[in-house]
């Protein structure tokens, strides 16, 4: 895949050749398990612009993602396909940063005079947050780092004021988004009213007594009866709850949030959702011991109403349109770039 325009490409070559030198001299200290040194044996994944993105580049990124990627696929195959597609992933990413660092920088109506700029004092300030979080403070570990990456002072600063023009002007391209129409979030729920099915659920909160020295189901029923009587006397669940259940949600009052039908043994869903807002149940017994469960609200299974889901359908759409924007955003300046990948 290539995207074409005049540039010096005899410098480019330069650049690369050297550059892919320097990479082949390094891959006898690297123990590199993630095959980019076989799937690019030049060192050289791809050239934009007069950038040249390197085998170290992609491993850089990719490698703290590896572990995650060998935990989740089930054989070598399917390791090495997911692995192919982040690398991927990734150059792409690098492409496409490269080709936005160089749009931040385009003087404004061919006016030189008018190129953003990065103040020096917001890049000295990244760089001395950057040595508290991720070097302790520790200047000499720093510098260390960059002897490590073969970077100086000078080139180091570049990539951090790359990184911040990056993601400004990526969060730029976030915020021209247009408010989500009250049409169109109609339309959406219309077509997708299946992904807005949702289960019986309910506000639950527990009172538990466990069995302690032998304790019969007499005695618990006992106990939770007397706590039943408390209740329809008027007072408030969730205190008696801190006051008398025996599991570790009573100082939350006895709190176990939205629960679906799906989500509890049979036992305890057969009776809670015969239950309805306000209600408390009888005593429920187990092997673990007795439970009074309180129903502080329900929902019903079934499609849910427009006006529950609005805000969650404005995001969707929200997210769907910054997508597209984005994509059509980097698809121009993938065409008015230069790109060459290997």
């Amino acid at each position: 895949m290539m995207y074409r325009r005049v540039v010096a490409t005899s410098a480019i070559l330069l650049i690369a050749s050297s550059l892919g030198a320097r990479a082949a001299d390094q891959k006898s200290s690297v123990v590199a398990k993630d095959g980019l040194d076989a799937r690019f044996a030049d060192g050289i994944a791809a050239i934009v612009e007069d950038k040249i993105i390197t085998v170290d580049d992609i491993r850089r990124e990719i490698s703290p993602v590896l572990p995650t990627l060998q935990k989740e696929a089930t054989n070598e195959q399917e390791f090495m396909k997911k692995l192919e597609a982040l690398q991927d992933d990734v150059i792409q990413s690098l492409i496409d940063r490269v080709l936005i660092v160089k749009e931040f920088n385009k003087p404004k109506d061919g006016d030189e005079e008018k190129r953003r700029q990065v103040p020096a004092s917001v890049i000295d300030n990244q760089i001395s947050e950057m040595q508290i979080t991720q070097f302790d403070g520790d200047r000499s570990k720093f510098l260390a780092y960059l002897r490590s990456r073969g970077l100086t002072i000078r080139e180091y600063r570049k990539e951090v004021e790359e990184d911040i023009i990056y993601n400004y002007m990526r969060q730029q391209q976030r915020k021209t988004q247009s408010v989500v129409s009250p049409v169109k979030v109609e339309t959406y729920y219309k077509e997708n009213k299946d992904r807005f099915y949702q289960e019986d659920s309910a506000l639950l909160r527990v009172i538990q007594f466990t069995r302690t020295n032998g304790e019969n189901d007499a005695l618990l029923k006992a106990k939770a009866q007397e706590i039943l009587g408390k209740f329809h006397t008027g007072e408030a669940f969730a205190e008696l709850a801190r006051q008398y259940s025996q599991d570790s949600r009573r100082n939350k009052g006895g709190d176990w949030g939205w629960t679906k039908r799906s989500d509890m043994r049979k036992e305890f869903s057969d009776v809670l959702f015969n239950l309805k807002k306000g209600e408390v149940s009888q005593p429920v017994m187990t092997q673990e011991g007795c439970f009074l469960l309180f129903v502080e609200d329900r929902k019903y299974a079934g499609i849910q109403p427009l006006d529950d889901v609005r805000d969650d359908i404005e995001r969707i759409l929200a997210q769907q349109m910054t997508r597209q924007s984005q994509e059509k955003w980097l698809e121009r300046l993938r065409r008015n770039g230069y790109v060459k990948m290997f």
